[in-house]
């Protein structure tokens, strides 16, 4: 397989956000004799002065002024608000920890962006993620970055139903030492700007407050209730908890208690002990598949069930309306609804889907 590139020559608008991957991955498109086209999204964020990114604007304007190449804004924050912050905000509300990236990523930045830069001229669309295309005799495949501690492939997984089509990650071949590096050759105006970690939408902010804050009504206090039913403590609202987590219970015991699950139809939070946490199995929805054909049943896989956690063996069982079950070589105690699980088979992505709930040894 050969890796998927423009040729020199081409067209190819990049996702600029001011930052220094970005930065650098533009420099990449233009010594390899593309035309590189900075575009930026103007989103919707809260605590903003303009409800917006201006900042970043700024600084991807600066940067592509540095740079000597073209930059375009596109205003994306209804729609940003549309698909991405509402669905964050009535997941947590429902009692789930949503992940607001995949479909970000396939809808908003290689959605909408892509086709105004499309209509821009630039047939080809660029990001800097830490990933990599090939093309196969099937069409383009995704592979996992080649710097496995930066490797984004896990967020994009929702491209698998076409959206790698015409797609470029420059960055996919280098390791995060490499792009500082060559950024601290460019002298980059926005080089000393630090790498964010947040939602792009909730700077410094609380996932719990911002939902409280736009769905009141469904953030209340209730009941922390151990695995056999009996009452522990109070919670604060569901949006404030997630599973896995230790600290905030407000529980007093001689061994910890972790959230085992959420219960949005009675506003009620689970707890067990350590040796009580876990499941080998889950299933999981929506499930994108590479050329849209799921793996054989029971074909053996290496599953990711949070970004920075670690892909473990597993085998896929695909089921109907998009639908499948995981299971695990052994209990994972972290599986988390809302969450992305993604489907890798050495290096390569297979498939995606939105995790739904965890089994138990009865159901599974």
């Amino acid at each position: 397989m050969q890796a998927q590139r423009p040729a020199a020559g081409e067209r190819v608008a990049i996702a600029m956000s001011g930052g220094v991957d970005s930065a650098v991955a533009a420099q990449c498109l233009m010594q390899a004799g593309c035309h590189p086209m900075g575009v930026t999204m103007r989103l919707w964020r809260q605590g903003q002065a303009c409800n917006d990114n201006s900042a970043d604007l700024a600084d991807a304007e600066a940067v592509c002024r540095h740079l000597g190449i073209p930059h375009r804004v596109v205003d994306l924050r209804e729609p940003f608000r549309r698909l991405v912050v509402a669905p964050f905000v009535a997941g947590y509300a429902a009692g789930r920890t949503p992940n607001p990236c995949p479909g970000c990523n396939a809808r908003v930045k290689f959605g909408l962006l892509r086709q105004a830069a499309h209509g821009m001229g630039c047939a080809w669309f660029a990001t800097g993620h830490y990933a990599r295309i090939f093309r196969s005799a099937m069409g383009p495949e995704l592979f996992r970055g080649r710097d496995l501690a930066k490797d984004q492939s896990y967020v994009l997984y929702q491209l698998l139903g076409g959206g790698l089509q015409r797609a470029v990650f420059p960055l996919g071949n280098l390791l995060k030492s490499q792009v500082e590096a060559i950024a601290a050759t460019l002298g980059l105006p926005t080089h000393h700007r630090a790498e964010s970690q947040d939602l792009c939408f909730l700077p410094d902010g609380s996932y719990g407050d911002f939902v409280q804050r736009w769905a009141p009504e469904a953030v209340r206090p209730g009941p922390i209730r151990g695995i056999g039913g009996e009452t522990l403590g109070t919670h604060r609202g569901l949006a404030y908890y997630t599973v896995g987590q230790r600290r905030g219970l407000g529980i007093a015991a001689p061994e910890p208690y972790y959230v085992d699950r959420l219960d949005a139809a009675s506003n009620t939070i689970y707890v067990a002990h350590a040796p009580r946490l876990g499941s080998r199995t889950l299933e999981a929805s929506a499930l994108c598949y590479a050329h849209g054909r799921p793996p054989a049943a029971g074909s053996w896989v290496r599953a990711k069930i949070r970004y920075r956690s670690a892909a473990v063996a597993a085998t896929v069982w695909p089921l109907r309306r998009a639908r499948a079950r995981i299971v695990f070589a052994h209990p994972l105690r972290d599986i988390t609804p809302g969450q992305a699980v993604v489907l890798y088979q050495g290096e390569r992505v297979v498939g995606g889907g939105t995790i739904q709930r965890a089994l138990t040894d009865e159901e599974a």
